[in-house]
């Protein structure tokens, strides 16, 4: 009897799951002679449900891993022919060092991880592995085609908040370091924090409002022309509270290496330290698929029937990636800014860009009569 509800009650589940599922027509062949199989097929339905893939697969954790390993990869490369500097080839010196990330990250997975004595043990290692949360929760609210985790109409708002909590963990990282340059970097990191939040948000809403919704499905459908033209000053305000929210250089001020020695994570090694490090890339690729959502149609591209649902997934993640290159840039042509620059330049220069892109936007809004 025991037997017969559990049967029920799986196949209730597989059914759930495959009415549901992603629909990629080039690997349906397989996919089908998987289904066959009891118990595989339970697996194979659970990570092609929809929900699943957008958060697991892509452009979830494996394309978060994905990025992470390229973007490391990519940052030494362009940064060293950019400034004539010979990048580390000690790893695959044939393939240029394409293995150099992989080996960094079989270093941090190796090392040991040591909390000192003066450290608030269980709060540095509990701020780290809880950060992910933040990463992690936004996905659910950000789309990619017909793939997403959460459907909602303050999707963009809503993600934007759950991005903002990011900083507090890295402030309470700081704190549980007990270590005067983890303090300092903190410190520098909640100045930034106020700086950079509200021009970002600002520009935010000015395309909110110019597309007169927070649903990315419609913000998409409605993009005719990218936004990135009707609207340039928003995309240029977002741009620069990208780089500083992320603390990528010109703005790396709370990690800064030859002031403050890595800042909030001074403290921390081995695979924590691997965990904290990738907190800025995370948060970098939350942000670029918000901004590809906003300024580049979003997951709009040529149609690949084969592919079927991956087709639109792939678009946002290549065109999320490409952002995050022409960020990466950045770092390779412009010297770091001291806070007190960075702040006066944020309180003045980008506070007036972020209100002026929405002006902009209801200028639109009033001649188009809407």
């Amino acid at each position: 009897m025991a037997e017969s509800a559990l049967f029920v009650l799986v196949e209730k589940i597989l059914e759930t799951l495959t009415s549901n599922m992603v629909s990629i027509p080039l690997i349906d062949p397989l996919i089908k002679m998987l289904m066959k199989i009891p118990a595989v097929n339970v697996i194979v339905a659970f990570v092609l449900w929809k929900p699943i893939f957008h958060v697991l697969i892509l452009p979830g954790l494996l394309g978060l891993t994905l990025v992470l390993l390229f973007m490391i990869y990519f940052e030494r490369k362009i940064t060293a022919r950019v400034q004539w500097r010979v990048g580390p080839k000690e790893v695959s010196r044939r393939t240029g060092g394409v293995i150099q990330a992989l080996a960094d990250g079989m270093r941090y997975l190796f090392q040991e991880v040591i909390v000192h004595r003066d450290a608030h043990g269980f709060y540095f290692l509990q701020f780290p592995l809880i950060s992910f949360l933040p990463v992690l929760l936004p996905l659910l609210f950000i789309p990619a085609g017909s793939v997403w985790g959460i459907r909602s109409v303050y999707a963009i708002p809503i993600a934007l908040a759950l991005i903002s909590l990011i900083p507090v963990f890295i402030i309470g990282m700081g704190w549980a370091s007990n270590n005067k340059f983890a303090f300092i970097g903190s410190v520098r990191e909640a100045f930034m924090y106020f700086a950079y939040e509200i021009p970002l948000l600002i520009a935010f809403l000015a395309m909110i409002l110019l597309y007169q919704t927070a649903d990315p499905f419609e913000i998409v459908e409605r993009q005719s022309i990218p936004g990135i033209l009707l609207n340039p000053l928003a995309f240029l305000a977002i741009f620069i509270s990208i780089l500083i929210a992320t603390s990528r250089l010109p703005f790396d001020i709370p990690e800064a290496d030859q002031e403050v020695a890595f800042g909030p994570y001074v403290e921390y090694s081995g695979i924590v330290f691997g965990l904290v490090m990738s907190l800025p890339y995370e948060k970098l690729y939350l942000l670029s698929l918000l901004s590809v959502i906003l300024f580049f149609g979003g997951w709009k591209g040529p149609e690949i029937p084969l592919l079927g649902d991956l087709a639109p997934v792939l678009w946002i993640f290549i065109k999320a990636v490409i952002f995050m290159c022409v960020v990466a840039l950045a770092r390779s042509i412009y010297a770091r800014y001291r806070l007190d620059q960075t702040l006066k330049m944020s309180w003045s220069v980008l506070i007036t860009l972020s209100f002026a892109s929405l002006l902009l936007s209801a200028g639109w809004l009033a001649w188009l009569g809407l």
